[in-house]
């Protein structure tokens, strides 16, 4: 190096580069050999950093030499903290952080150390104290700089971010609460108050660290006895009470709306929404510190201030929206019996200017609430006034209108025993939204949020009183609908779907949440013709079919077994349907069915006929994997609905003649690239091999092995094909659990399917040391070692087959999943 200095910036690229290959998942090596790599490096830690530390008499090669140092340190190789702390590497990356111009490669190196002398894989803090103790000095000595407007902003960020990196490693001995740590805390707080919110917000995810040590039990765990653990939690708490009270202070002015807010681009908008929603959950985390009553007496003082604003000259209204956007941020910390704070908020509430920011967000702060209405309203007149509020919410804008009918939702919800008395005057908000009419500007599905809230309220109602009420809550949505019928099927056939779901949503939703079973099956009895019109006349349509089998499925949720003839008519209406227009919700409608009737002795001859048919069809669509692509709702909801029959009826289902034909479309299937439809695949096929789990399954072992152990040996070479490539590697979880379970239910001959299957991949994709690795795996799940155990060689061999397209090509090519039998070649 010293006779050709001219080479030294290239050896020190190299030596900066490859401790980074290790990390580089886009070079196909096989994991033993990274591994392996690893190591070498690793053993070679002490010459790579006395090569590093020679370079460093070479001024101009510094700023190289510390982040070849960075790449090294990277690796948490056990080098002893005490050796690190005095080491010149780490000595001359502290002392340029003093430098004029703060070297990048410094602030990486120091971000490096204090990753390193906090993992678990260097030793963790403990071990590594006398580098800690080098550590933290030198950063805290750059405190001045955060507030010195001389400084560079990149200077002030790469500063800002060891303070972040410092709280975010050393979290665990900052809760402790001691001196030093404060000294940490207070620094942070200083981050957390800088105007740029890029370098406020790298603090957030401390204030959260922190606040899950110092409110969860498990932390105090060492402290013994209950009475000491709770001793030292309110000590630590009381501790860390400033530095959270000036944190919420600190964040509550950055989700003020800006001047300019009418014209920041979609970007911008979505960029403060996000800042919005953090600051959200800082707020959060000091509430949980706190108690959101004390945390709620902070942002008080602030909407008052806000409030004041609103008053004067400007009618600035910006301050008290945005104190009010973090009133409702913590609303589940706020206690129910709040009597302080709380009627003055919502005193405050009807004073506040209409504007359409403003009135959005006193809507949806009342809608997280509603809770505290509830508990603390005995005062009728301040439900009354809230309703008004959200009533000139729905008049005001559209998106006024959406939080307004949100928080009606809420308000219904919560206070739903109070609101019986208000029924009539809920019913004409309603009516009014529903219809159309007047100026409310509620959009047809913020109108839901309403037909919601009225059901949850008649859910309250008795049964007599129920009954007339859900009549009125139906007629303004039956209307319309009956109106298109009476045209003839004519008009019904060429109307646009949404002319009629957005009616039939309406009865999905009235289904679904008025509780009261017999009302409802006496509504879907009379309504039984309009829907059966729609069915007979629309069956071609899916978005009006999948409102109308929606509505039906709540109506059965609901109504269970007083249901009687309606169900009936329904099946024989989709049973008949399916075989002309195979609509996937059809599936889906049977498979609620299913779950609630499919137990039922008397319903066992209907269900049966109702699987057959359905089945039948589906086997005869779904032939080929093309089909299993172009039709991947159908292939969903029939795998669905066949995991629903092995769980509630597989006395009807295991036994059926399509069965076996099932188990054949499914192995066509597996490989489709459908998220949904192969996962719905592969949880049928479990479900088939974990059939002693069931309910009544063991009986009906003997007649899933005659179907599955033909099939056993293409099923597995399926599968081990899947977890190769043939699905993508976001579905290896699903794919290893369905061979898991394959392997604890065949057991040894399932461990000749697999070997079987992993000896078609040729050497050169797999090696010998991977298929054993593999199979003794497979060997350990089948005789009952923990699942989990299994995952990292099952991980691998997917790792191995897919680590290049060649590869991935040759292990298809010899696995053919979509060739269901196939003799193996030995």
């Amino acid at each position: 190096m010293n006779s050709h200095p001219e080479f030294v910036p290239g050896f020190l690229e190299l030596l900066t580069v490859l401790p980074e290959e290790v990390f580089n998942y886009k070079i196909a090596a096989r994991p033993e050999r990274r591994r392996q790599f690893e190591k070498e490096l690793t053993s070679q830690m002490e010459v790579a950093l006395s090569t590093l530390t020679a370079c460093l008499h070479i001024n101009e090669l510094k700023e190289q030499v510390l982040e070849a140092f960075a790449s090294w340190l990277r690796l948490k190789h056990r080098i002893p903290g005490s050796v690190l702390a005095s080491h010149p590497l780490v000595l001359t990356a502290l002392s340029s952080l003093h430098s004029e111009i703060l070297s990048e490669a410094s602030v990486n190196v120091i971000s490096e150390l204090i990753h390193y002398s906090a993992a678990g894989s260097s030793g963790g803090a403990t071990v590594n104290m006398p580098l800690i103790q080098v550590i933290v000095p030198q950063i805290m000595s750059l405190k001045a700089h955060l507030t010195d407007s001389s400084k560079d902003e990149e200077d002030v960020k790469a500063i800002a971010r060891l303070f972040a990196d410092m709280g975010d490693s050393y979290v665990e001995l900052i809760a402790t609460g001691s001196d030093e740590s404060m000294l940490i805390v207070h620094a942070l707080l200083e981050v957390a108050s800088h105007p740029e919110y890029d370098i406020a917000s790298m603090t957030f995810n401390f204030w959260h660290s922190l606040q899950v040590i110092l409110t969860k039990r498990d932390s105090y765990i060492s402290f013994g006895n209950e009475a000491s653990a709770e001793a030292e939690r309110s000590r630590r708490l009381q501790v860390f009470r400033s530095a959270y009270e000036s944190l919420v202070s600190l964040v509550t002015f950055r989700v003020q709306y800006p001047q300019d807010y009418q014209d920041l681009s979609l970007e911008d908008l979505k960029e403060f929404k996000h800042t919005r929603y953090a600051v959200a959950d800082v707020l959060i985390d000091a509430a949980s510190v706190l108690g959101g009553d004390a945390t709620l007496k902070i942002l008080y003082i602030k909407f008052v201030e806000g409030v004041a604003c609103c008053g004067n000259k400007h009618n600035e209204w910006r301050p008290a929206e945005a104190a009010l956007f973090c009133i409702r941020a913590i609303s589940t910390y706020v206690s129910v019996v709040e009597a302080e704070v709380m009627p003055q908020v919502m005193a405050l509430l009807p004073k506040l200017p209409q504007q359409p920011q403003l009135l959005q967000t006193v809507c949806l702060t009342i809608g997280a609430y509603s809770k505290w209405f509830d508990a603390a309203s005995s005062d009728p007149s301040i439900l009354a006034s809230v309703l008004s509020i959200l009533t000139s919410g729905m008049s005001t804008s559209e998106d006024t209108a959406a939080a307004a009918a949100l928080a009606f939702r809420h308000i219904c919800d919560d206070c739903r025993k109070k609101l019986c008395g208000y029924l009539d005057g809920l019913y004409n908000v309603y009516r009014t939204a529903v219809n159309g009419e007047g100026s409310l500007k509620v959009s047809a599905e913020d109108s839901l949020h309403l037909v919601e809230a009225l059901s949850m309220v008649i859910t309250e109602l008795p049964q007599v009183d129920a009954k007339k009420a859900l009549e009125m809550l139906c007629l303004p949505v039956v209307t319309p609908l009956q109106e298109i019928i009476n045209q003839g099927p004519e008009i019904l056939q060429k109307k646009h779907p949404r002319d009629l779901t957005v009616h039939i949503d309406r009865f999905a939703y009235i289904f679904r949440y008025v509780n009261h079973p017999e009302a409802v099956a006496d509504a879907i009895q009379r309504l039984w013709p309009i829907f059966k019109a729609i069915f007979d006349i629309r069956a071609w349509d899916m978005r009006t079919m999948e409102s109308l089998c929606r509505a039906c499925k709540y109506a059965v949720r609901t109504s269970k077994r007083f249901m009687g003839i309606t169900i009936g008519a329904i099946l024989e209406e989709i049973q008949g349907l399916y075989q002309q227009h195979q609509q996937p919700c059809f599936l889906y409608l049977s498979s609620e069915v299913i779950k609630i009737f499919g137990s039922d002795p008397s319903c066992a001859s209907y269900l049966h006929n109702l699987i057959e048919a359905l089945f039948k069809r589906t086997t005869c669509l779904l032939t080929s994997i093309e089909e299993f692509t172009s039709r991947p709702d159908v292939a969903d909801d029939c795998f669905l609905l066949a995991s629903r029959c092995i769980r509630y009826c597989p006395q009807l289902f295991i036994p059926s003649s399509v069965f076996p034909s099932l188990v054949d479309c499914s192995m066509i299937g597996i490989t489709v690239q459908h998220r949904e439809a192969s996962n719905s695949i592969l949880t049928f096929l479990s479900d088939i091999f974990d059939l002693a789990k069931s309910c009544k399954g063991e009986e009906f072992l003997s007649v899933r092995d005659s179907v599955i152990i033909p099939r056993g040996a293409s099923i597995t070479r399926i599968l081990i094909a899947s977890l190769t490539g043939a699905l993508p590697s976001s579905r290896l979880e699903t794919v290893t659990y369905a061979l898991l379970a394959l392997t604890r239910a065949y057991g040894v001959r399932s461990l000749e399917w697999a070997k079987e299957s992993v000896s078609l991949i040729p050497l050169t994709a797999l090696a010998e040391v991977e298929r054993s690795r593999f199979l003794q795996a497979l060997s350990e799940a089948a005789s009952g070692v923990d699942v989990n155990a299994a995952m990292a060689p099952v991980e691998e061999l997917s790792d191995v087959c897919r680590r290049n397209r060649t590869v991935q090509e040759i292990v298809q090519g010899a696995l053919k999943p979509l060739e269901l039998n196939r003799v193996p070649v030995l």
